[in-house]
C-alpha cells in the first residue's frame, strides 16, 4: 500500500507484489485496500510535524486502519512499535508509537505489538545518525543523553520476527519487546561504530549544559537529517530503550546478531551500494505538484531552459544525467553546491548529506541531495527532480534526452513558481549566479557523455 504507487514502479520486486493506492489519513481508501487480504503489516510511524501534530496524526491513522480491519474481517495485525518503559514519562515519539499500538488493539482485528529500539541496516534513520556523527566528528561533545542505555537489533533480525508474526494464530493482543543481545549507551554504540568502520578512536566529552534542544540543530547539521526529524528522535534518547517484556518465542536475544555483526552487515550493504530503501525516501508529500500540473495553470513560472547538441549516444547522455549528485556532483562549480547545502542545513533544511542510494541507479520518489526524483522514465531520456532544500518557492530540474542525427540532444530545464514577493526577489538575485551554474553544467553533462561514447 502506497499514497504513490507511481514512486514504486522501478523497484527490483514491484512484479512480485500487487500495489493499491491509500493513505492512513483517508479513512475512504483503506476498505479497497485491505479487502482481501489475511493479515496486515501496519508499518506506518507519523514523524515530521511539531509533536502535538505528529501524535495526532499517529492516532488518526491508525484508528482508521484499525476500523477498515475489522470491517474487512482480517485475521492480524502485525505493528512494529517502540521500546520504552511504561512507567517512565517517556518522550513524545515514543509515547505517540506507544499509542498507535493501543489505537490498533482498540478493534476487534487481534495486534501484535513488536517494540524494538535502534533498528541498525543500511537506509535506517537511527544508523545513519550514528553513521553521520561518528564519521563526521573525531571529537563529539555532548549531553547526557549519550550514557542512555539502548539495546540496539539488526533490520535483518526484524524482518524475520515479523515475517513470524504473521501466522502466528494465538487469540487476543500481543505484545513482545525484541532487541538484539548487546545493551549499550550511544557513546559506546558510536565507539564501536568507529572501530568496525576502521576510523580512528572518536573522543567523546560529556557537556551537562549541552541539552536535548541544542543536540537537534547540530545532529540536524553533521548528519543531514531535516531538525523537525533529528527533533523528536533525540527528545527521545533520554529514554532506556532496552528489552522488558516477554519476546517471540524462538527469537531469544542471545541468538540474534549483535550490535557489531549488525554494524558490519549494514557497512557492507552501504559500500555496495545495495541499499534498497533509505529513511529519506518516506519524507515526501504525497501527491506533491509537478510543473506541467493544472495547480501550476495561471502560476507565475519562471524558467531557464539550455539545449545542448552532442556526438554521444542517447543512453550514455541519459546515464550522465542520471549520475547527478552524490559523489559525483553537479557537474559545475560543486563548491557551490556545497555552500547551498550549508546553508540549507542552518535554516534547517535536508542540506546534501542525505546523498543517493545508488551512484548510477535511480528510482521515483526516491531522495537524492536535497532533491527528490519526482520523474524517472528511462526509456525516454527523462528525469524530473523536485528541490526539497528551503526556498521561497517551488523548484524542480528536468532533462530531456532526444535522439538526432550524428548523436543526441540534451534539453535541461530549470522550473521556479516564486512564493510572494520574497520568491521572485530571490529568483532575480541568484539569476546571475545561476545561469552559468546551469549552462556548465549541460556542457560537462554531454563532455562526459561524449567520453563514454568513445571510450
Amino acid at each position: 500500500m502506497s499514497r504513490n504507487p507511481e514512486f514504486l514502479t522501478l523497484d527490483p520486486w514491484r512484479d512480485q507484489v500487487e500495489v493499491v493506492a491509500a493513505d492512513v489519513l483517508d479513512a475512504d481508501s483503506l476498505e479497497h485496500a485491505v479487502a482481501g487480504c489475511d493479515a496486515a503489516y501496519f508499518l506506518v510511524h507519523a514523524m515530521k510535524e511539531s509533536p502535538g501534530r505528529f501524535a495526532e496524526q499517529g492516532r488518526h491513522g491508525a484508528a482508521n486502519f484499525r476500523d477498515a480491519a475489522d470491517r474487512v474481517g482480517l485475521r492480524r495485525i502485525v505493528y512494529l512499535g517502540g521500546l520504552g518503559s511504561e512507567g517512565e514519562v517517556l518522550s513524545d515519539h515514543l509515547a505517540s508509537r506507544q499509542e498507535v499500538g493501543r489505537v490498533l488493539a482498540m478493534g476487534r482485528t487481534p495486534v501484535t505489538e513488536l517494540r524494538a529500539a535502534v533498528i541498525i541496516g543500511s537506509g535506517s534513520m537511527s544508523f545513519e545518525m550514528i553513521r553521520h556523527l561518528t564519521e563526521v566528528l573525531p571529537i563529539m561533545m555532548t549531553p547526557h543523553w549519550v550514557e542512555t542505555k539502548c539495546q540496539p537489533i539488526a533490520v535483518r533480525n526484524v524482518l524475520e520476527i515479523l515475517v513470524s508474526q504473521i501466522d502466528n494464530d494465538d487469540p487476543g493482543h500481543k505484545i513482545y519487546d525484541i532487541g538484539g543481545p548487546d545493551i549499550l549507551t550511544y557513546e559506546e554504540m558510536m565507539r564501536i561504530y568507529a572501530e568496525v568502520a576502521g576510523l580512528r578512536q572518536r573522543l567523546v566529552i560529556p557537556l551537562p549544559i549541552f541539552s536535548t534542544r541544542l543536540s537537534a540543530p547540530m545532529v540536524g547539521f553533521v548528519t543531514g537529517l531535516p531538525a523537525d526529524v533529528v527533533r523528536p528522535l533525540i527528545e527521545s534518547l533520554r529514554n532506556d530503550v532496552v528489552v522488558r517484556r516477554s519476546f517471540p518465542p524462538g527469537f531469544e536475544p542471545s541468538g540474534l546478531f549483535s550490535y557489531r555483526e549488525a554494524l558490519q552487515r549494514a557497512l557492507h550493504s552501504v559500500s555496495r551500494s545495495a541499499v534498497e530503501t533509505r529513511w529519506s525516501d518516506a519524507l515526501t508529500a504525497p501527491g506533491a505538484p509537478l510543473p506541467g500540473d493544472p495547480v501550476w495553470s495561471g502560476a507565475l513560472m519562471q524558467t531557464d531552459r539550455r539545449i545542448v547538441e552532442s556526438s554521444a549516444r542517447p543512453e550514455d547522455l541519459f546515464w550522465a544525467v542520471a549520475r547527478i549528485g552524490g559523489e559525483v556532483g553537479y557537474y559545475a562549480m560543486n563548491w557551490a553546491w556545497d555552500v547551498r547545502g550549508w546553508v540549507d542545513q542552518l535554516l534547517g533544511g535536508v542540506g546534501l548529506r542525505r546523498g543517493r542510494r545508488h551512484p548510477e541507479e535511480l528510482r521515483p520518489g526516491e531522495s537524492l541531495d536535497f532533491f527528490r526524483v519526482a520523474e524517472i522514465e528511462p526509456h525516454l531520456g527523462r528525469l524530473l527532480l523536485q528541490a526539497e532544500m528551503k526556498v521561497p518557492g517551488t523548484a524542480w530540474l528536468e532533462w530531456e534526452v532526444e535522439p538526432i542525427e550524428g548523436g543526441s540532444r540534451l534539453i535541461q530545464t530549470a522550473w521556479f513558481v516564486p512564493r510572494g514577493l520574497l520568491g521572485r526577489f530571490y529568483w532575480w538575485v541568484l539569476l546571475p549566479f545561476h545561469v552559468p551554474i546551469w549552462r556548465l553544467m549541460a556542457r560537462r553533462m554531454a563532455r562526459i557523455a561524449e567520453q563514454r561514447t568513445n571510450s
